[in-house]
């Protein structure tokens, strides 16, 4: 008896030495620096109605790599060129997976998309495919005629809008716009007349707060969920799921009913699953069809049409700057009634005007959350498995070390600049950068820059009647994808060239 109870001492002792010995080398982990944690929500609290902002308050204090606790999940946040292009280019492949999102897997079909699927076989298969098959330039090219009849009809009403001296609220007609095309392009219908018609703005808008939200059901996994429904956000994610169900089951009915329907990317989707065309070793289904068109529909319609509203709020913001563009594409345009996109071009000052937006207002200022797949040393830091990485593109895009009076809106700062927004200079990063970058920014440029060229050409703009400069706003609100809070309105005035 007494052999059998030195026995159980030993083993107690020997599994005390082992516990002892993983928290030593658990605190032998050089983590990177961060602000100090509440009990169970850790950092939480800090975040705010705008985290990019508060991140980066919080990273001028405890620097470019810092680590934050959210609930259950810890995480470190990227906030300058140097330790970003460590996570998207040095270890890109180690940082290109997703952690798991609840509401975004909910909204995705269970992350059949490319956005925010795990790093797999079929997230590289669908990467080649929308690589290959949607987002070449020759299928960029395909799409010209829509994009110019849609951007004629929104000339038309613009006109009519001066005639009348009406002001316009510019948020909700380039959403507008933007949607016309994508309902085109990829699902082969007119949005007037559709399911989503009423109410695609405000889906389009709750889709992109819901995946961006901050969700309990991520950060505590026993309660989390009873959270979501309390505060609303899992009825709010039920809601706009079935608005996009909807509106997927009728445009792929349409297409079913029209077998003369060609070229469209529902088209595409649609071999893919009756095994005419592959992808890879995939058999798509239905679910597979409506998680890749999530990401058409959604990214493609806000990112262009938030792109525009901000183009136009930062140059009616700053005259000298409307004044100088607007001089330079009717320099080069010429009385030429059909407008290219080739014209873009020739237009050096409003690509430094665009580029200038996307420094100041990124589209997606907080990058959509990686996890590490292995341990990693990042800036000399240890960054174990699992840990969620957020890169801080609006930090570095403000940060005074980078860009000098970055609170200014200053195109000729691009002005025998080589920095581009297409993920390869680590400055400017609006549509991210390595595996995971924005595969559609050639498509969305298209129509930022026809629609720009047409505005810019055709109209003078003016504020409406007792409002001064000074009174237009700049507060962005938050969600994947931050829009204007409040609307721009502005009465578009008919010109020799409209």
């Amino acid at each position: 008896m007494m052999s059998l109870w030195y026995i159980i001492v030993a083993f107690v002792l020997f599994a005390s030495i082992l516990i002892t010995a993983k928290n030593a080398r658990k605190t032998k982990k050089n983590l990177p620096p961060g602000p100090p944690r509440l009990p169970i929500i850790g950092n939480l609290h800090q975040l705010g109605s705008r985290p990019q902002r508060s991140m980066f308050k919080l990273s001028e204090q405890y620097g470019p790599l810092m680590s934050l606790k959210f609930g259950n999940v810890s995480a470190v946040v990227a906030s300058t060129p140097e330790t970003v292009k460590e996570v998207l280019k040095t270890f890109d492949l180690e940082c290109c997976s997703r952690p798991y999102m609840t509401y975004a897997a909910r909204i995705t079909y269970g992350l059949k998309d490319l956005a925010f699927s795990f790093y797999t076989k079929y997230w590289k298969e669908v990467r080649k495919m929308t690589v290959v098959e949607l987002y070449t330039a020759k299928r960029v090219k395909s799409f010209q005629r829509i994009r110019q009849e849609e951007v004629a009809s929104f000339v038309q009403f613009m006109k009519q809008s001066a005639s009348l001296e009406k002001a316009v609220n510019l948020n909700r007609k380039f959403v507008k716009l933007t949607g016309s095309v994508i309902c085109k392009v990829g699902f082969g219908i007119t949005l007037k007349g559709s399911k989503l018609e009423d109410a695609y703005e405000e889906v389009v808008q709750k889709t992109l707060e819901v995946v961006g939200s901050f969700a309990a059901a991520d950060h505590f996994p026993v309660i989390g969920k009873l959270i979501d429904r309390v505060t609303g956000l899992h009825s709010k994610c039920e809601k706009v799921f079935k608005l996009l169900d909807s509106f997927f089951e009728q445009s792929i009915e349409h297409h079913l009913e029209n077998p003369n329907i060609k070229d469209d990317i529902i088209e595409l989707l649609l071999k893919m699953e009756r095994g005419e065309t592959g992808l890879g070793e995939f058999q798509l289904t239905r679910d597979h069809t409506k998680g890749i068109l999530v990401n058409i529909l959604v990214a493609g319609i806000d990112t262009s049409g938030q792109t525009l509203t901000w183009v136009m709020t930062h140059l009616i913001k700053n005259p000298r700057v409307l004044k100088k563009v607007q001089a330079e594409v009717r320099e080069v345009i010429k009385n030429k009634d059909d407008i290219g996109e080739e014209d873009i071009e020739r237009l050096e000052y409003l690509k430094m005007v665009i580029k200038e937006t996307f420094r100041i207002n990124p589209i997606v200022p907080l990058l959509i959350p990686r996890e590490a797949s292995k341990d990693l040393k990042i800036g000399g830091y240890d960054i174990p498995k699992k840990t969620w990485i957020y890169v801080n593109v609006w930090a570095i895009h403000r940060n005074p070390n980078v860009w000098k009076d970055p609170e200014a809106f200053i195109p000729e700062r691009f002005m025998d600049c080589q920095i581009d927004y297409k993920g390869l200079d680590f400055e400017l990063l609006p549509f991210g950068s390595g595996r995971r970058v924005c595969p559609g920014v050639v498509m969305s440029m298209a129509l930022v820059h026809l629609t720009l060229i047409n505005l810019l050409y055709r109209f003078d703009w003016k504020l409406p009647e007792g409002m001064e400069v000074e009174d237009v706003d700049l507060e962005e609100s938050y969600g994947l994808v931050c829009p204007k809070k409040v609307p721009l309105e502005l009465i578009p005035v008919l010109t020799q060239w409209s």
